[in-house]
C-alpha cells in the first residue's frame, strides 16, 4: 500500500477522541487505510455483509457486545442506529481510539453523528490518491502552510510521469495503481456501482437514466461556472431538482463546489460556484476521452487539467484534517484568477494554465489584483505544463504542475 497522507491525521486524533470515522467515496482507499494502520490492534467487521448487517439492525445491543472495542466497523451508514447505542458505551468508557468507522455518504453520516456523537468523534476525508500519493511520496507530503512557504523555483520532480496518464487513469488507488486494470471497464463499473448503490440510497430517483445523463452534464462543465437554470434546461428537470441531484453529488464525494472569495474587496463579483469533479479519471470518461490523443485535442483538456490540479490541494487540505480555504475570484468585468488559498490572514493567488508556454501576459490578471489589494497578497503565481519553473513578472512566478504537487 502506498502512503496515505491522512494517517499522520488519524494518528493524531487517535490519542484524544475516542471514535474516528474516516468519510470519503467509495475505492478511495478508506478500509485499506485503518486494516493496515491498525491491523494488530483492532478486529474488524464490514457492514456491506447483509447477514452481518440484518444482526445488527435487529439486535444493537448483541452486536455489539459481540463486536467489543478496539473495533474497525466498515460503512457504517448502512446502520447509522447503531451510533446512538455506541454514544452509551463511549460515555461509559472514553478511553480515546476504540472505536473507528468508514462511510461513503457524507451527510448521511453527519446528520447521524451530529445528533448522537457530537464531541466524541474526530471527521476525517479520504479523497483518492492525491498526486504526492500517487507518486509513493504521501508520507512526505506538506501541509498546505509548509507547501506555501517552500514554493521556489528550485524545486524539481524528475520523474517522467505523463500528464495524460494522470488525467484519463485518475487517482482512485486501483487504477492509478496497477496499469493492468481496464480504465474503460473500471469507470463503467464504478458509476453504474454508484448509481445503484448510492444514489438510489440518497434519493428516490425512479429513473436513473435520466441520473445518469445529469452527471454526464456534469462532466461537460467540470472547471465551469455553475448554471443551475442552464442545467435544468438541458435535463429537462426544475431548478430545485438540479439542486437536489447536485447535493447527492456532493454528499457522495463526485464533485466539488468551488465558491468565489468575497471579504473585503470592492468589486462586484461572480457570486456562481465553480463545479469540479473530485476525478479526472470519472470526468474524462463521461466525456468519452480515452486515449492521449483524444484528450489534448479536446476543448475539455484545459477544464480537466484545472480540475486536477484544484482537487490535488483540496487533498492537502483534507489529508490534513482542515477545512479547506479556497476560493476563486472573478469580477464582472472579467478580472478572473483560478484559486485563492487564504492562510495566516493573507492571500494567495494562483492561475492555472494548460499552455508549456508561459508569457507574463498570462500572469495579467494577477497583475491587476495584487495592485489591487496589495499588502493582503502574499503569493501570486501560475501553475502550467512548462518544462521549468521561472520568476514571471514583478513578483510572480511560474510553476510546473509536477513539481508543485510532488511536494
Amino acid at each position: 500500500m502506498k502512503p496515505r497522507t491522512l494517517a499522520r491525521a488519524i494518528l493524531r486524533a487517535l490519542k484524544t477522541f475516542p471514535a474516528i470515522i474516516v468519510t470519503g467515496p467509495r475505492q478511495s482507499g478508506k478500509t485499506t487505510l485503518l486494516r493496515t494502520l491498525f491491523a494488530k490492534t483492532h478486529r474488524f467487521i464490514t457492514l456491506e455483509d447483509p447477514d452481518v448487517r440484518i444482526r445488527a439492525k435487529e439486535d444493537p445491543l448483541r452486536f455489539l457486545e459481540q463486536y467489543p472495542p478496539p473495533v474497525i466497523i466498515d460503512e457504517i451508514q448502512y446502520v447509522p442506529e447503531l451510533l446512538s447505542y455506541i454514544k452509551t458505551k463511549i460515555d461509559e468508557n472514553r478511553k480515546p481510539g476504540q472505536w473507528l468507522f468508514t462511510g461513503s455518504q457524507h451527510f448521511v453520516l453527519m446528520q447521524n453523528i451530529s445528533q448522537s456523537l457530537a464531541g466524541r468523534v474526530a471527521v476525517l476525508s479520504l479523497l483518492p490518491f492525491s498526486f504526492s500519493e500517487r507518486i509513493g511520496r504521501g508520507g512526505e507530503t506538506r501541509g498546505i502552510g509548509d507547501w506555501l512557504k517552500g514554493l521556489n523555483t528550485d524545486q524539481i520532480y524528475g520523474d517522467n510521469i505523463s500528464l495524460s496518464e494522470v488525467v484519463l487513469r485518475g487517482n482512485y488507488p486501483e487504477i492509478a495503481s496497477k496499469k493492468a486494470v481496464d480504465r474503460q471497464l473500471w469507470c463503467g463499473s464504478y458509476l453504474a456501482t454508484y448509481l445503484e448503490r448510492d444514489v438510489r440510497s440518497l434519493a428516490q430517483i425512479g429513473d436513473l437514466s435520466q441520473f445518469e445523463r445529469f452527471l454526464k452534464l456534469c462532466a461537460t462543465r467540470t472547471g465551469h461556472l455553475l448554471n443551475l437554470s442552464e442545467l435544468a434546461k438541458e435535463i429537462g428537470m426544475s431548478v430545485p431538482t438540479i439542486k437536489r441531484w447536485l447535493s447527492i453529488l456532493e454528499t457522495s464525494y463526485q464533485i466539488f463546489l468551488l465558491y468565489p472569495y468575497y471579504k473585503n474587496i470592492g468589486k462586484r463579483l461572480i457570486k456562481s460556484p465553480k463545479l469540479y469533479f473530485n476525478d479526472t479519471a470519472l470526468a474524462s470518461y463521461l466525456l468519452g476521452l480515452h486515449d492521449q490523443e483524444a484528450l489534448l485535442a479536446s476543448p475539455s483538456f484545459g477544464h480537466l487539467f484545472e480540475t486536477l490540479m484544484i482537487t490535488d490541494i483540496l487533498k492537502r487540505f483534507l489529508h490534513f484534517g482542515q477545512m479547506p480555504a479556497m476560493y476563486y475570484f472573478r469580477t464582472r468585468d472579467g478580472l478572473e484568477v483560478d484559486l485563492v488559498i487564504e492562510w495566516g490572514q493573507k492571500l494567495n493567488l494562483f492561475e492555472i494554465k494548460s499552455a508549456m508556454t508561459i508569457l507574463p501576459k498570462h500572469a495579467s490578471s494577477l497583475v491587476k489584483i495584487v495592485a489591487d489589494l496589495g499588502s493582503s497578497i502574499k503569493t501570486s503565481a501560475v501553475f502550467s505544463l512548462s518544462a521549468n519553473n521561472y520568476h514571471l513578472k514583478s513578483g510572480i512566478f511560474n510553476y510546473n504542475w509536477k513539481n508543485i504537487l510532488a511536494v
